[in-house]
């Protein structure tokens, strides 16, 4: 093996290992750095539900989910499409499968499986796993500093240690005043994909952990159908996530959840004309509607809801919900902000920093759940890897 300096990865999540596995293919010494005592601790998280690696919809429609980070992201979610990323799972044993949504899971339905065999591949391909080590930044003469240990010297460095979300898994955005230091711009880091506070009553608080289903969430011009979660003090899910980017900018602001979105006002209206004059309001709604105790109680948030049929109906299809603040990122799903664009290459370089490059949630990107943010997670290790390797076969 060479005695010239490894390249170092810095952050053992998605972006990280992918990168790892495409410079140790080609015959790169690679040492990852992971501040935690176990590697991918937010990718296992993501997989306990059904680990969702990417979408199958149409690339243009694919694309749009990155917002305003779109054009920069374009060219290397071309370059990483949702297929090669399928391709490369199926590569390790984890085959996978387009559910009745788009979206693509493994078959087994988590993250271990393709985690551990990653993680073998890895081994096999020579690649050094340092667990506890906190990087700190760079000494003057630019090596890199980490609290537990000696600084190391590396030929190229990688940069993924995640966003700000779920910091008890690892990323917790420390390493922002490092790269402040050296002059790299880095927007605020805020929550994305996040749910929101809600001044519940008692009642409603009674229906912590409890799902709205079937359900869509209105807020201006946008709709959005799909689940809910009440918590005790908010509301979270996937349909109020696709929407979390708009809320977190104007909050506070009211949502309106559509009980019922596959039936019109006048089909719910026709439908509560059906049950009997002696029966309760609750007892009405179960019966007609089929709506859950849940539902009915969110009705009541506002003070008892209207008999009055017609009115009854345009509540059940508009019920207002006043969100008073974004949650924290300690239950974010993902962060918005970060490494701005402007501050690395096309290749991902940091302008301020040659030879290190950036990948992940490092940058400044946010899409909504649904296999966008492992794609472009992994996309933009492999494009920051693929540099890598360039340069170090010129450096020969």
């Amino acid at each position: 093996m060479s005695d010239a300096a490894p390249i170092a990865i810095i952050g053992a999540g998605p972006a990280g290992l992918i990168a790892a596995d495409v410079l140790s293919a080609a015959g790169e010494r690679v040492v990852v750095y992971e501040r935690m005592p176990s590697v991918a601790r937010k990718f296992l998280m993501a997989g306990r539900g059904g680990l969702n690696l990417t979408h199958s919809e149409p690339f243009e429609t694919f694309i749009s989910r990155y917002a305003e980070a779109a054009p920069k992201l374009k060219p290397i979610l071309d370059a990483v499409t949702p297929a090669d990323l399928i391709a490369w799972a199926n590569g390790l044993g984890a085959d996978t499968f387009i559910g009745s949504s788009g979206r693509v899971f493994p078959r087994a339905m988590k993250a271990s499986p393709l985690l551990r065999a990653l993680l073998q591949r890895l081994s096999a391909q020579g690649v050094e796993l340092v667990t506890r080590s906190t990087w700190l930044g760079w000494t003057e003469d630019g090596a890199l500093r980490f609290a537990e240990h000696e600084p190391v010297r590396a030929s190229q460095t990688l940069l993924a240690l995640g966003g700000a979300s779920w910091p008890r898994l690892g990323s917790d955005g420390s390493w922002r005043e490092a790269l402040e230091a050296r002059g790299v711009d880095v927007a605020p880091l805020r929550p994305s994909n996040a749910g929101f506070d809600v001044a519940w009553s008692e009642p409603m608080r009674h229906f912590a952990g409890q799902p709205l289903k079937t359900i869509a969430i209105s807020h201006g011009a946008r709709s959005v159908r799909g689940e809910a979660m009440i918590t005790a003090s908010g509301i979270e899910g996937g349909a109020l996530y696709a929407l979390s980017s708009a809320l977190r900018d104007s909050t506070p602001t009211t949502i309106y959840i559509d009980l019922r979105p596959a039936l019109s006002v006048e089909a719910i209206a026709a439908k509560l004309e059906t049950a009997k004059a002696s029966d309760s309001l609750a007892s009405r709604l179960r019966k007609t509607l089929n709506l859950s105790p849940l539902a009915i109680a969110l009705l009541h948030e506002n003070g008892p809801p209207t008999r009055v049929r017609d009115a009854l109906a345009a509540l059940i299809k508009a019920v207002p919900v006043r969100l008073t603040a974004t949650s924290g990122l300690d239950r974010a799903i993902s962060t918005a902000g970060g490494v701005t664009w402007e501050s690395v290459s096309d290749e991902l370089e940091l302008r301020a920093v040659p030879t290190t490059f950036v990948a992940g949630e490092m940058l400044d990107w946010e899409a909504p759940t649904g296999g966008y943010l492992l794609q472009a997670s992994f996309a933009t290790g492999v494009h920051a890897a693929r540099t890598m390797l360039r340069r170090a076969g010129a450096d020969r």
